[in-house]
């Protein structure tokens, strides 16, 4: 899905190394740098399954706070590009499947899954649900519904919409503006 992340005016390797060494400036760098490139390469992806893109802003997010949520799960000295590429390819798929369309991998996105969840490289489920669910309790209700709708139980944005009476480009806003707290509430429980 994502062949050519890479930045070439910024090194993400560096930059992951020192954002989880604890300089937020090349952490913000990084999250930044892969920001657009995650949105080209989710494009993409959803025209290779011919849907529309209407959620590429949603999957980019999701992304974005999952890379924040697992980054303790990235094998320092690794290329980070392919550890990036292996979670927005879990996003699309996820994102994909709220559509209720199948997924049809090739063979090679399956070996890279594979490799990518080798038991040693699996994160902590149990911690990450744990953190995920404390910071959505931090949310203010109707945020807390939308995340937890699309995010966690698996919703479309189309039925969010429709179940809290709002647009969908509503809808979309409020989760990016959630996703967003409760990556900063998360930034300052670590410092």
């Amino acid at each position: 899905m994502l062949v050519a992340l890479r930045n070439p005016r910024l090194d993400w390797d560096v930059l992951m190394h020192a954002a989880i060494s604890g300089d937020a400036q090349s952490y913000k760098a990084l999250l930044e740098a892969v920001s657009g490139p995650l949105r080209t390469a989710t494009r993409k992806g959803f025209a290779r399954f011919g849907v529309e893109p209407n959620d590429v802003e949603d999957v980019v997010q999701e992304t974005l706070l999952a890379i924040h949520l697992k980054r303790h799960t990235w094998k320092v000295g690794a290329p980070v590009a392919p550890w990036i590429m292996a979670i927005a390819r879990h996003k699309l798929i996820d994102a994909l499947r709220r559509r209720g369309r199948q997924v049809h991998i090739p063979l090679e996105s399956v070996m890279d899954v594979l490799e990518a969840e080798a038991p040693e490289t699996q994160p902590d489920r149990q911690t990450d649900l744990h953190d995920a669910l404390r910071l959505l309790d931090q949310l203010r209700p109707r945020q807390r519904e939308i995340v937890r709708s699309i995010s966690i139980d698996g919703h479309s944005i189309r039925d969010v919409a429709r179940r809290l009476d709002m647009r969908e480009g509503a809808v979309r806003v409020a989760l990016h503006r959630a996703l967003k707290t409760m990556a900063m509430i998360y930034r300052k429980s670590e410092s």
